[in-house]
């Protein structure tokens, strides 16, 4: 799985994008949680449950019912965040969304199953450039994890953020001449 800090690179790049006006303040920390929201089920390791099954880490938080059923939290709260409930939607879904599709970029794990429960079988796409991050934190402060943070940088926080700041620069007019 990618780090914590990696998660929320997918909200924080569109909020990037598309500016304070379409993803608020609240709205963006609401994607935020969103995208981390998937790995609440880490739990299961403490309570014993096995590792892969649809009630353990990378099970139910990490399909895609999941995420459409997150994203009733943003229908919910948009008229809050002054967003149409559709967009409110649309957002939290797709921010919990990146959530599993990322940790299907790892080269880690037992792959996720993101069609449960019309497909069970755990998936991972064919390139997978991220390095998966150890879950302990005495192994996750060690070289491997300065290792895990350059490659997320690398292939994840740098592509995003390059693309948000071009979506940006785009909408700003910042790439035309100006008084031509």
């Amino acid at each position: 799985m990618p780090t914590i800090m990696t998660h929320v690179a997918m909200p924080i790049s569109a909020a990037v994008a598309l500016g304070w006006r379409r993803i608020p303040r609240w709205a963006l920390l609401a994607g935020m949680a969103a995208a981390v929201a998937p790995d609440l089920d880490a739990i299961a390791f403490k309570l014993g449950i096995a590792y892969g099954g649809m009630s353990g880490h990378r099970g139910f938080t990490h399909t895609l019912l999941f995420a459409l059923l997150l994203g009733l939290a943003g229908f919910a709260l948009a008229p809050r965040w002054n967003m149409r409930r559709w967009a409110g939607y649309a957002w939290i879904a797709l921010c919990a969304l990146s959530h599993p599709l990322l940790d299907m970029l790892t080269n880690g794990g037992a792959g996720i199953a993101l069609l449960w429960p019309l497909d069970h079988a755990h998936r991972f796409f064919a390139w997978r450039p991220i390095e998966v991050s150890p879950i302990s934190l005495r192994r996750f402060l060690s070289w491997r994890g300065i290792h895990v943070l350059r490659s997320e940088a690398l292939t994840v926080w740098a592509p995003l953020m390059a693309a948000a700041l071009l979506v940006w620069a785009a909408r700003h007019g910042l790439g035309e001449r100006r008084g031509a």
